[in-house]
């Protein structure tokens, strides 16, 4: 059971910078390369969250193959759809996937969720109507097998 003073929830409900620019994320993840033995979790939201940190070499091709997606997926001249609570020494991520980011004129069908977040504090499940596109089911597989 998570509570509001759960550390993860906590940092995944707080202050999160856009990276806006796709130079912007280039530069990012340089850093989060850098830091990629800090005992980074990577939550595929929809999927169960997981136990334990990756190890540095996960996390890196994590950054490598998200950052594809997201520039073969995300067909914007801006990035916008990765958030970071602190851009030189992050401990949560938020990237929301191109293909599933709502609308914010739409009905009010609640929050949208991101499709995987990187965080140094293990991750709860966060409540989400929508289990894991087989598709994205598939890469996931793909990269943490």
């Amino acid at each position: 059971m998570t509570t509001p003073s759960d550390p993860f929830l906590s940092a995944y409900k707080g202050y999160l910078s856009n990276i806006l620019k796709w130079e912007e994320l280039d530069a990012f993840w340089h850093t989060l390369r850098g830091q990629a033995d800090a005992g980074w979790y990577i939550y595929a939201v929809g999927e169960t969250p997981p136990q334990h940190p990756v190890a540095a070499e996960k996390v890196t091709t994590f950054v490598e193959e998200i950052d594809k997606l997201l520039h073969s997926e995300h067909h914007e001249d801006y990035c916008g759809i990765v958030y970071v609570n602190d851009r030189q020494n992050p401990t949560l991520v938020k990237i929301y996937d191109p293909n599933h980011l709502g609308s914010s004129c739409g009905p009010g069908w609640g929050e949208v969720l991101p499709g995987w977040v990187l965080s140094t504090m293990a991750p709860v499940e966060l409540q989400t109507a929508a289990p894991l596109a087989n598709n994205r089911r598939r890469w996931w597989q793909r990269i943490f097998s």
